[in-house]
């Protein structure tokens, strides 16, 4: 039974191991060298609070395994893109395509919701049909392509987005609560 909860400090290490085999073998991500756990660690806590970080855990108790976490970052740095913000999630290697990643997907779009958030934007290496199938799967649409904005590995890689609405844009917009205020929401 795997159960779904907010990050804590101490799980750094745990994603710094699942996101790494993404760094180093793969093109999902972008980065060249995987970032250790002390540097996870720094990009948990400049969510400030406002932003969820999710791991999903392959035990009935809080301290078993992590297999898979994904979290939500500012989209830009500019204000009035306050209210939208980017995802990513990364799954270990042995739970892939058993739904563990669409389980926590669903929980983090739920939450991102609840705290008000208006539209969530995903970025994925092409070609991935996997990632396209868990973000259609979850409610986001395809939103465009970048063509080979991306070099690793030897070859250009192209970026799509994928965009989901989340709540209405109401006018005026209504601030999104903070993470630690709503905690891990899942319908």
């Amino acid at each position: 039974m795997i159960a779904i909860r907010a990050a804590r400090p101490e799980d750094a290490a745990a994603i710094a191991a699942i996101y790494a085999p993404h760094v180093t073998s793969g093109t999902a991500s972008f980065e060249i060298e995987a970032p250790d756990s002390r540097a996870m660690r720094s990009r948990m806590a400049s969510s400030d609070g406002l932003y969820p970080w999710m791991v999903v855990t392959n035990g009935d108790d809080e301290q078993s395994g992590i297999v898979a976490y994904a979290y939500a970052t500012r989209f830009r740095d500019r204000p009035a893109y306050r209210y939208v913000v980017e995802t990513s999630i990364y799954v270990a290697g042995p739970v892939q395509g058993q739904g563990t990643g669409r389980l926590l997907y669903r929980a983090l779009i739920d939450t991102l919701r609840a705290q008000g958030f208006t539209q969530a934007i995903s970025a994925i290496a092409l070609p991935n049909d996997h990632s396209i199938a868990l973000h259609e799967a979850t409610g986001f649409r395809r939103a465009g392509v970048y063509r080979e904005v991306g070099y690793k590995h030897g070859q250009w890689i192209d970026v799509g987005l994928w965009q989901c609405e989340l709540n209405d844009s109401s006018v005026p917009p209504i601030e999104p609560r903070p993470f630690s205020d709503v905690g891990v929401v899942r319908s």
